[in-house]
């Protein structure tokens, strides 16, 4: 089933806890003065939405699928932010990349435990979790087989990447 059209952008964004995904996602569509960019995050949907855990086969999964696709349909760039543990989500990814018609780019953080802890302890969030729930979610550098993942690294700025992103995306 493809998605989207020829003059969509998919831009899939993974990485770690605390490693500022939503807050990339967040920067490259203030760069996007048109607003037709739709965030999709994966804990927004998981936690927010269906008030939920995360485990093989959940729901999410399904969910942020649909609504990356959904968004696709009605005329928005997507962004699709979240941990996204591969094995778990990876089957999803490669699907809508696969389906997706328009230019699509991935992209996964590459940080130390120590720089996600410290870069989590800077967010609103910073006391609902801590450094021990952040170890138990914490899986590494972890691609997506099968998905060209361009790596943002930790010397590349909030406001570097956005940029970096919007042109390869734009140009």
């Amino acid at each position: 089933m493809t998605a989207g059209t020829p003059t969509r952008r998919l831009i899939v964004l993974r990485g770690n806890s605390g490693s500022g995904k939503s807050a990339l996602a967040t920067a490259i569509r203030a760069l996007r003065p048109e607003r037709t960019l739709a965030l999709v995050g994966q804990d927004i949907i998981r936690r927010q939405i269906l008030g939920a855990g995360d485990g093989v086969g959940h729901p999410a999964i399904g969910l942020v699928d649909l609504t990356a696709r959904y968004a696709l349909e009605h005329g928005y760039d997507v962004v699709v932010e979240g941990i996204f543990n591969a094995e778990r989500y990876g089957e999803m990814l490669r699907r809508l990349v696969a389906d997706h018609r328009g230019v699509t780019r991935c992209y996964l953080y590459d940080l130390t435990f120590e720089e996600t802890l410290r870069r989590h302890a800077t967010k609103d969030v910073a006391g609902e979790f801590g450094e021990a729930e952040m170890r138990e979610w914490w899986r590494g550098f972890e691609p997506v087989e099968g998905l060209a993942e361009s790596v943002i690294g930790a010397d590349e700025s909030l406001d570097a990447a956005a940029r970096r992103i919007v042109c390869e995306c734009w140009g």
